[in-house]
């Protein structure tokens, strides 16, 4: 079972997160863990439990400060299962993108702890101590790193067995093959006088096959030039 553990300032932002649709039914049947640590737990400042100061240098907004981010990380760390796999994460949007690609090599690992940044983000120091490996969602800013852990949990948790209750879907979705999904229909045949593409009714799965490459090929050249490129790349290096 692969535990995801969230370092956050906000845990009750994954209260319902953690018990509904896929990931609350993966929890359930104890396919994956997913819990909460509060940061503030560990902050020095027994009184005002405070995580954040100014940054050195002067510029706006407050930093994360180091010691309460790395212990609460290390004792995350402490209690993971002797020969457990465990990858220290930081959801920033200083790091790598997160893709397919990247969740499926994150699917290695027993254990994934999420570091979620607030403020102006977390001191540099604290990082580099937790050897923190930076993955951004994409290039814009969120408040904090809460909702761009849950979208890592999502990405990573859906492709373990048994999550989706289904394997085909996993294999099939946008981005499996570097491509985005085909376009997909369901009853009733006729809507709004739009008809249900003839072939996918036809019987013949070789024919629906064929046409549903073709449909994310073109989809894919026609919304995402880029993906598409590499598809090319990839297909010409494979002779």
């Amino acid at each position: 079972m692969m535990t995801f553990d969230i370092c956050t300032l906000f845990p009750e932002m994954f209260e319902t997160f953690t018990k509904t649709s896929i990931i609350g039914r993966a929890v359930a049947q104890g396919l994956i863990g997913v819990c909460t640590h509060q940061i503030r737990e560990y902050s020095a400042d027994e009184k005002h439990r405070k995580v954040d100061d100014y940054t050195y240098g002067g510029g706006a907004g407050m930093l994360m400060q180091a010691q309460p981010v790395y212990d609460c990380v290390s004792a995350v760390l402490g209690k993971a299962d002797a020969g457990d796999r465990t990858h220290v994460i930081y959801l920033t949007p200083q790091g790598r993108v997160l893709t397919q690609e990247v969740a499926k090599e994150l699917t290695a690992y027993d254990r994934l702890v999420l570091l979620c940044g607030h403020y102006e983000g977390v001191d540099e120091r604290a990082l580099e101590a937790l050897d923190a490996d930076g993955i951004s969602i994409g290039d814009y800013v969120l408040s904090g790193g809460e909702l761009a852990a849950m979208v890592l949990t999502d990405t990573v948790a859906r492709l373990l067995p048994g999550v989706l209750g289904n394997e085909e879907s996993a294999q099939t979705e946008s981005f499996d093959e570097g491509l985005l999904e085909y376009p997909q229909y369901t009853r009733p045949e006729v809507w709004m006088e739009k008809r249900v593409p003839q072939i996918l009714i036809s019987g013949d799965h070789k024919k629906v096959d064929e046409w549903r490459r073709e449909q994310a090929l073109q989809r894919t050249k026609e919304r995402r030039p880029d993906l598409y490129a590499a598809y090319q790349k990839r297909q010409e290096a494979d002779g």
